[in-house]
């Protein structure tokens, strides 16, 4: 992060974790806790990451009310991405904060759901978001661009889906467009998805 520079890094000697970002460097502080309250979390449980360290800014240039709401009392900055600690130590980053959807009460990262939707012959690459849903608060929802020549329908990716991703994670919808919006840094404009499709359900 800009805030942070780096936090963590598989290790330069031992097992090197794909899927993981190692360990927290010499001297950071890292931990998991609610997003909201802040509470610690236990291990194994998502929860937002939170650092701290020399590496870590002292704060935003002349936004005193932002730096204050970004880092909480004890000194460690919220990062706004979602993370877990396993068994091991090692770290893993599941998504962003803002992204996280909440369907009937479940908490769903749209990163796993993603993963298992680019997995499918066809699929290029695929966004999950939420969207108003006037039964389940938010619906999950999957915005997809096909490789040239595909042919991909709504009800193939859901039935690849089927055994893969418990109920509530399983898309409500599966819509197709030629590409997916970015930024000029590249990322997907999730936030504009959010827009485009508020009315999908009629929520």
């Amino acid at each position: 992060m800009t805030e942070t520079n780096m936090i963590a890094s598989n290790p330069y000697d031992g097992e090197r974790r794909a899927g993981t970002v190692g360990f927290p460097l010499p001297g950071v502080s890292l931990r998991i806790a609610e997003p909201g309250a802040g509470a610690l979390l236990p291990q194994g449980e998502v929860g937002v990451i939170e650092v701290k360290g020399p590496n870590v800014f002292k704060g935003y240039w002349r936004m005193p009310e932002k730096t204050a709401s970004e880092f909480r009392p004890d000194g460690f900055f919220i990062t706004g991405d979602l993370g877990v600690i396993d068994a091991d130590n090692y770290v893993h980053i599941v998504g962003r904060g803002k992204d996280l959807v909440i369907s009937g009460g479940y908490n769903v990262y749209p990163k796993e759901i993603e993963a298992e939707i680019d997995a499918i012959v066809g699929v290029f690459e695929s966004a999950v978001i939420g969207v108003p849903h006037p039964d389940f608060g938010e619906g999950v929802t999957a915005i997809a661009s096909l490789t040239p020549g595909a042919k991909v329908s709504e009800a193939d990716v859901l039935k690849a889906l089927e055994g893969r991703l418990a109920r509530y994670k399983t898309p409500k919808r599966v819509i197709f467009v030629d590409a997916l919006p970015r930024n000029a840094m590249g990322k997907v404009q999730k936030a504009a998805l959010r827009e485009t499709y508020k009315g999908l359900y009629g929520g």
